[in-house]
């Protein structure tokens, strides 16, 4: 009788789980750089004063934030 393979095992969920982790691990890294590069002072921020970018910024961190809730219910359910 042959096993199943391993990516048969893997259900859709867990799948799912791995996308948002993978995402999720490639933005960390992104504003971890952002933030080094801030402190470095080798960029400048005041453009995110401007309340449209202030908005924008704001919106795609609380994405981020939700996205990280969903996956972490989904690998807490496993």
């Amino acid at each position: 009788m042959p096993s199943a393979l391993p990516t048969e095992r893997i259900g859709k969920l867990a799948r799912s789980a791995v996308a948002i982790g993978g995402f999720l691990i490639a933005v960390g890294m992104i504003l971890l750089s952002a933030v080094v590069l801030n402190v470095m002072s080798f960029i400048d921020t005041t453009a995110f004063t401007n309340e449209a970018y202030l908005l924008m910024l704001t919106s795609a961190l609380l994405l981020v934030g939700v996205l990280d809730i969903i996956g972490g219910l989904i690998l807490s359910r496993r």
